[in-house]
Order: structure tokens, then sequence, then C-alpha cells
């Protein structure tokens, strides 16, 4: 599409659109706050141990993580690979598949995890569901799940989360 073609988001929307792009990085910003100063971890970190807490064993296979995360393998690679000199995590060759490898939270890992996990969950509320009215939740989990669905209908290349139904997340 030219720019002479372009349909350009309208006022609200664009009011909209940056507003949630601010929201997103700001929050982003106070969670890395409080996991550095609760836990000395970054917000990768804590991604990479709640994927991996939220496993069967603890453990998953570089490239369902990689998905999981929408990260490229050489980014998890570099991120586990410092993770696993702080003793948060191991990487071992995966015993199915000798081309594979699997990460394996560590119990220094769970322990980091369990000690920032209520300090989120504080920051998140705080941040977000306190600011919102009886029935919002309902409204934004109808929204994004939506939206969600349209990013796949729209971008077969990403794949869907194969993750754990929220219901049964803590962090």
């Amino acid at each position: 599409m030219s720019d002479s073609s372009a349909i350009w988001l309208s006022p609200q929307q664009q009011h909209v659109w940056r507003s949630f792009l601010r929201f997103h990085d700001e929050l982003n910003t106070v969670i890395a706050r409080q996991l550095h100063n609760e836990g000395d971890l970054s917000l990768a970190d804590f991604e990479v141990l709640v994927n991996l807490s939220e496993a069967p064993d603890g453990e998953l296979r570089v490239t369902l993580l990689a998905d999981r995360m929408l990260w490229e393998r050489s980014r998890l690679s570099h991120q586990v690979s410092r993770m696993q000199k702080r003793g948060l995590v191991i990487r071992n060759d995966d015993p199915h598949d000798g081309r594979a490898s699997v990460v394996s939270v560590t119990d220094k890992g769970r322990k980091a995890i369990e000690h920032v996990a209520p300090g989120h969950v504080d920051t998140v509320r705080k941040n977000l569901f306190a600011q919102l009215e009886d029935g919002d939740v309902d409204y934004l989990s109808t929204v994004f799940d939506r939206l969600l669905n349209a990013i796949h209908t729209n971008n077969p290349e990403i794949p869907t989360c194969a993750c754990p139904p929220a219901e049964t997340t803590q962090a």
C-alpha cells in the first residue's frame, strides 16, 4: 500500500494504539524494577522461569520454550547461557532426541521465582486490576481473546501458545 492510498488511523484509534504501547512499556518497566529489586532477576529471566515452572517436571525443549515466548532460538540460547551461569537453569541433551536440548529449572531458579512471585502479583494487581471496575476484566478478556485470534488468523506463521490454561498459573 503506497502512502497516497494508506488509510490512516483515526485520532481516537491513534490515541488507543499509543496508549496501549505506552501502558505496555511502562508496566513492563515497573515489573522489571520489582523483579530486579526483589530477586535480582530480569524480566527475561522471569519469563523463562515462569514457563519452566509451569511445565511438567520443570523442563521444556528449547524449541518449544522459544515458541512459547515468541523468541528466536538464538536469543533464548544466549538467555539460557546467562541463566545457567547463575545456577537458575540447566541445559541438557534431550534423552529422546540427541539433536535437541531441554532446559530445566533448578532448585535455585524455583526458589528465585517463588521469592519474587508475590511482589509480581502485587505489582500487576496494583497497576492493572485495581484500576478496573466490575465487568472490565471480563470485557478485556473477551477483547484480548478476539485480538489474539485475529493475530493468529492474519499471521499463521506466529505460533499459538501451547501454554497451560490461565487458571492454573500463579505468576
